[in-house]
């Protein structure tokens, strides 16, 4: 945020002004050993509202990088995504 003056005869206002500029985030979803292809394509289509096929070549990534960029787009909304992928206890980290 950057903080502006106003400068008046007696007295020195200080306003706070919204500089958000609207910077994507992105959600990476690291692998484990203990959660099966099936949980973690199924979590993948509920948090991220895509097709099996997308969700299955995510999983595989993160099963062969050991991590994936599962969501891109907006904080808010990557803590959305970020939170359904941890109802199972997936791990998960929130780039911006």
């Amino acid at each position: 945020m950057e903080k502006k003056e106003l400068e008046r005869p007696d007295e020195v206002v200080i306003t706070e002004e919204d500089t958000t500029i609207g910077l994507e985030s992105r959600v990476v979803l690291y692998n484990d050993n203990w959660h099966t292809f099936d949980e973690v394509i199924l979590q993948l289509i509920k948090a991220v509202n895509c097709s099996f096929e997308t969700a299955r070549g995510y999983a595989f990534e993160v099963h062969v990088k050991g991590k994936a960029i599962v969501f891109n787009g907006e904080f808010a909304k990557c803590l959305r995504v970020s939170s359904v992928l941890e109802e199972i206890a997936l791990d998960t980290q929130i780039i911006t």
